[in-house]
């Protein structure tokens, strides 16, 4: 009887060491996004965007996100609007968040800028996100509302009216931009801060600015609308509208636009936090690449007029390193530009 019961207990030992030792692998495998487990199964993912609801950079997420979760097989995709300092506050909001690929984000990469001359507000490397790719290669256009006293660039260079436009918080990659123009050009213009999402847009309607610097596909259906029209481009090609090169007469002009022109390629990014796991990331870049090439997002896309033209992973991170190597010269010509009044 004694020897039975010893066999017994000798059997329920070594069961439980075993059942132990696969728990534990198990757990494992699902922190990591091993074979044998799915961190995205039975939980949501958390799409950050660094603006307001409406807007380019909410569409996009929207749409992505919603693809994204049923490619990782995720329950639902929850959309976590932080505007705030042009992009800064939500990037920083997406640089201290855990690192469990549960939490990715979306932001204006013209951050670059500010990493570049020293903002001290930023408190992330933007070169260490985990980086996940970019929807799009996101021309940069300047609208003009139809109202204002200036419809052309042409007029806007010779004008001797101060025209007014609209522009993301200060230090904001809009507001960068937008300052880089008026010094590359000697536009007389007033630029006004604190416009997120399609405020700007807004603002123009109302008639309290003329016009704006930003992604030409975020002020599209402004335009589509009748409301304004593009008078120059940057890093991409819209019909009928002058590229911003053909009106530079210096090389301090050229130098501003084709940075401008660099950061273009780098359109509605999307990243995980500093730290996720190797194998997390991989099956975000993969659910991502999928996503890009899904017909059907395709077709969603097309009908949103929200253009694709998709890179991931590597490239994405090779990309933002290379922008984020610039000389010396190139550092002054955006510090000058800002501290300019």
């Amino acid at each position: 009887m004694l020897k039975k019961i010893s066999i017994f207990l000798m059997f329920t030992i070594l069961v439980g060491c075993t059942q132990s030792s696969n728990d534990g692998n198990s757990n494992q495998e699902t922190a990591t996004g091993g074979s044998s487990g799915n961190i995205f199964a039975g939980n949501n993912l958390n799409y950050i965007v660094t603006t307001n609801a409406g807007g380019g950079y909410d569409a996009y997420a929207r749409l992505i996100g919603r693809y994204l979760v049923e490619k990782l097989g995720g329950d639902n995709v929850v959309i976590n609007n932080v505007p705030g300092g042009g992009h800064i506050v939500g990037t920083n909001t997406l640089w201290k968040s855990k690192p469990d690929g549960l939490t990715i984000g979306t932001f204006n990469a013209g951050l670059i800028y500010n990493q570049l001359i020293g903002v001290k507000t930023l408190q992330f490397d933007i070169g260490k996100f985990s980086w996940i790719g970019k929807a799009a290669g996101e021309a940069r256009s300047l609208v003009i509302s139809e109202d204002c006293p200036v419809q052309s660039m042409e007029e806007l260079i010779a004008s001797n009216e101060t025209i007014k436009l609209a522009a993301a918080g200060v230090g904001s990659a809009s507001y960068i931009d937008t300052k880089l123009i008026a010094e590359a050009f000697d536009l007389n213009v007033e630029i006004i801060p604190g416009f997120e999402g399609n405020e700007g847009e807004m603002s123009m309607m109302r008639g309290e600015v003329c016009g704006q610097f930003g992604t030409t596909s975020s002020v599209q259906p402004f335009v589509d609308s009748g409301y304004g029209h593009f008078i120059i481009t940057i890093g991409g090609d819209v019909e009928g509208v002058p590229n911003a090169l053909e009106f530079t007469t210096t090389d301090k002009a050229r130098r501003i636009v084709n940075l401008i022109g660099a950061l273009s390629e780098l359109g509605r990014v999307s990243a995980a936090p500093p730290g996720t796991n190797p194998e997390v990331v991989e099956r975000l870049r993969e659910a991502y690449y999928n996503t890009m090439n899904d017909p059907d997002f395709l077709a969603e896309a097309e009908k949103m007029n929200l253009p694709i033209d998709a890179a991931y992973g590597d490239e994405v991170t090779q990309l933002v390193l290379d922008a984020l190597d610039q000389p010396a010269e190139t550092i002054q010509i955006i510090a000058d530009s800002i501290s300019a009044e």
